[in-house]
């Protein structure tokens, strides 16, 4: 059997109170013990493990034997337990070891004899551990490969001259120390080589270290150089310059990470930066303190030209003004100002950033109002910018941020991602050499497209709620080349969407369920397509573009087949659109037009064949007697017409006793009588029901129908109320009565009744009362409509003059 690409295992030992200790993958060679509550390095681990991760547990001690016949081992970690020993030999089976991380543990002194073996270490952190010196053992001199070192903890005191000796001919990239400083002899670093410097140094204590340390870098090849908490818990008043030797080192990075400084200690590190090699300058996370009052002494004198300046994670914004002015952002090329917690720009800032051409103030709290006021001018500012930056802030107009950058020259890149922006109807005018934009994770409607320029080449509307495209805009830009849709409420894709330049496309994560061949027609150089994560119609519109997409080879389809599901039909729900398959002729044009054709032959043929076994003659001169009565020869309005009887009653067999004990006896008992005509009685023996049904109708002055719910159940009732409608429209008049024998909810009428609905709608009808002392006045209604009962006698026909339709009121 052959063994699987990747293995995990679960290693049950004892010890563990039934969990397993370690998660194992054979395929890679590691084993992750991470955060388990070990008490002791698990037994019984596989030889060929190449990486094993014992981190967050309770160790306390490693011992000899804990990692023996592990000869493969490269990494191991071991941090955050509380190792206060380790054996001189516990790696003697280890010596492929490059990586050992020991942070964060107990250990009372660096375990320089076990780290004997490890010839080939690379990268050891030792840091934030309980040792008091930081003397370093003749052992590191022998790791010529070490590359990366981190040591101290919090008992690190003092860094005497000799302790670092041992690293004098090692070319280390990093070096980190961890130390609340006491006392620096001259000449501890001198030994270093590092290309990095990472001083975790608190000189609250001792603020005279730090030049002593700048002086000992002097000559060495470092480059980056990064403190952390350099005063911790005061703020730094002295007198001297702390910074004094900066410009004497070859640094061009500097990183100052947390740490208390006031305003007085900024503007010495500014001066030093000035007069240094620095290009590269971040201030993140620190404690800034502004002095009450204005101190001009030294105001406009730090302004050092910077590559890169950050200003990242600062509670106070002050920082930004600390000297009271901007001119120290003058000489800066990239600018971020991220998180700092400011919401307003003064107006002279604008001028101050003249050289900046990269601006990021994301993550701050800059509103409409207060990063663009129209009492500033902003002609002939920022003249060298082509990035800004200015998400996660609480925009809401895209008109404000179009006028504020609109007479930047070289403004080329906008990003004004998670903001409120693209809700508000507005016309906006940008800067013409506007070439990318990124709006994602915003509000954008569709009215928005009228505010958005035309000049663009890359446009991300991601995650804004959008729910449809405005296809005129696209059309008018003629120069956008990519386009990001992900993630919005776009519910179609407009068949004529044209956009002439499109390369690439992502309308994935959407609410459309049906796209086809004729979807992106209008975009030919279009060549990257992603769309899943959308509600398919599995149909064959949707398998006929992916099979022509195939065939052409583009576009192609960037996320295919993740993501792709089918939603409808009901039978496919959840199911890959990769798995549909239609069956041959179901999506074969040509093929299902020739079967179609010949079926219908074929059904043509059968149909005359059994037309000439039943006699279709006899249906056509029926059909044709129907359509005559329907289209009869209209009389002019007012003619006499030749009529056997008053009125033609249509009900419902479940009527018929009413009509019998009720209308036939009221009616045909007066004097002169009403010649009523029934089915029951007067429909001649051995016709169609259909012939007794027009000729009589015609033959009768008016209609009337018994509406009940019996009557709505009637199929014959229905065709009764049919020719009568038509019979009145032929006539040009309106000969039909409407008795309500009971009630009749119009809206629950079936549609094939949808005559008798708009009758109720629109003309006056009768109720019958249920109470015997208002059916009199049912009567005398009755008769008022059907007119006077003389004109007709006997079986021939009379001239019976239309009966005026006064409305009568419902009952």
């Amino acid at each position: 059997m052959p063994r699987p690409p990747r293995l995990w295992w679960l290693l049950l030992l004892a010890g563990a109170a039934g969990r397993p200790p370690c998660h194992l993958d054979a395929a890679n060679g590691t084993g992750q013990c991470r955060g388990r509550d070990l008490a002791r390095v698990p037994g019984g681990l596989p030889a060929g493990l190449r990486g094993l991760d014992l981190s967050y547990n309770k160790l306390r001690e490693i011992a000899a034997g804990d990692f023996a016949g592990m000869s493969e081992l490269r990494r191991l970690d071991l941090a955050y337990n509380n190792i206060s020993r380790i054996a001189p030999d516990a790696f003697a089976s280890n010596p492929l070891l490059e990586h050992l991380r020991l942070f964060n543990n107990s250990l009372g002194s660096i375990p320089a004899p076990a780290l004997r073996p490890l010839a080939n270490l690379r990268w050891l952190d030792v840091s934030n551990n309980l040792y008091g010196s930081a003397a370093l053992g003749g052992v590191f001199a022998e790791l010529r490969r070490l590359r990366e070192l981190s040591l101290g903890g919090p008992r690190l005191r003092d860094v005497r001259r000799g302790d670092l000796a041992a690293l004098k001919d090692a070319a280390l990239q990093k070096f980190a120390i961890k130390a609340r400083l006491r006392r620096y002899e001259a000449g501890a670093f001198t030994w270093l080589n590092a290309t990095e410097l990472w001083c975790d140094v608190a000189l609250d204590e001792s603020a005279a270290a730090l030049p002593a340390m700048l002086r000992d870098l002097r000559g060495k090849p470092l480059d980056y150089l990064r403190f952390r908490n350099l005063f911790e818990f005061t703020y730094y008043a002295g007198d001297a310059d702390p910074f004094a030797g900066l410009a004497e080192l070859p640094v061009t990075k500097l990183v100052f990470y947390r740490g208390k400084f006031s305003e007085k200690l900024l503007r010495l590190a500014l001066l030093n930066v000035q007069r240094s090699r620095v290009r590269d300058l971040a201030l993140v996370a620190i404690d800034f303190a502004r002095s009450p009052q204005w101190n001009d002494s030294g105001a406009g004198a730090a302004a050092p030209r910077l590559d890169h300046l950050s200003l990242r994670d600062i509670s106070n914004p002050d920082v930004l003004r600390f000297d009271w002015t901007f001119t120290w952002l003058s000489g800066v090329a990239a600018l971020s100002i991220v998180n700092v917690n400011f919401n307003y720009v003064p107006c002279d800032a604008w001028g101050e950033m003249r050289n900046v051409e990269t601006l990021d103030i994301s993550g701050n709290r800059l509103e409409d109002a207060y990063i663009y006021n129209q009492r500033c001018s902003y002609r002939d500012v920022m003249p060298k910018l082509e990035s800004f930056t200015l998400a996660a802030n609480q925009l809401q107009s895209l008109a404000v941020v179009a006028a504020l950058t609109r007479t930047w020259p070289r403004l080329a890149r906008l990003d004004a991602s998670h903001n409120g922006l693209g809700a508000l109807q507005e016309t906006c005018q940008w800067a013409p050499t506007l070439r990318w934009l990124s709006l994602h994770h915003n509000r954008v409607t569709a009215g928005a497209f009228g505010c958005l320029p035309t000049t663009l080449e890359y446009l991300d509307l991601s995650y804004s709620q959008l729910d449809r495209v405005d296809t005129d805009y696209f059309t008018r830009s003629a120069r956008l080349r990519e386009l990001r849709l992900s993630g919005n409420k776009i519910k179609f894709i407009p068949s004529e969407w044209r956009c002439p330049r499109l390369e690439v496309l992502a309308i994935d994560g959407n609410s459309f369920g049906v796209i086809g061949r004729g979807s992106f027609v209008d975009m030919p150089r279009l060549v990257s397509l992603a769309a899943g994560n959308n509600p398919y119609h599995c149909t064959c519109e949707l398998h006929l573009f992916l099979e022509e997409t195939r065939r052409r080879g583009r576009p192609a389809l960037a996320d295919w087949p993740h993501g792709w599901t089918c939603y409808h039909p009901a039978a496919l729900l959840d199911t890959a659109v990769a798995a549909y398959a239609p069956r041959p002729l179901e999506c074969d044009v040509p093929a299902l037009v020739a079967v179609a054709v010949a079926a219908t032959a074929a059904a043509v043929a059968a149909c005359a064949a059994l037309c000439w076994k039943l006699d279709a003659a006899w249906y056509l001169r029926a059909t044709c007697r129907l359509v005559g009565a329907k289209y009869g020869k209209r009389r002019a309005a007012g003619a006499p017409r030749r009529c056997s009887y008053h009125a033609f009653v249509s009900y419902s067999c479940a009527d018929a006793g009413w009509v019998r004990r009720e209308l036939l006896r009221r009616l045909e008992a007066t004097v002169p009588p009403y010649r009523l005509c029934i089915h029951e009685r007067d429909f001649t023996p051995g016709r169609w029901i259909i012939e007794n049904i027009v000729e009589n109708i015609e033959r009768s002055a008016k209609v009337i129908f018994v509406l009940s719910r019996s009557f709505v159940d009637s199929e014959w009732c229905n065709y009764e109320l049919y020719f009568a409608h038509q019979r009145a429209v032929g006539l040009g008049s309106e000969d039909v009565i409407l008795v309500v024998k009971e009630p009749i909810a119009v809206e629950g009428l079936p549609r094939r009744f949808a005559r008798l609905r708009k009758m109720l709608a629109t003309k006056t009808y009768l109720e019958w009362p249920r109470e015997a002392g208002r059916r009199h006045f049912f009567w005398l209604q009755l008769r008022s409509l059907l007119g006077s009962p003389g004109g007709l006698g006997g079986e021939e026909e009379t001239p019976v003059d239309a009966v005026s339709r006064d409305a009568s009121p419902r009952v």
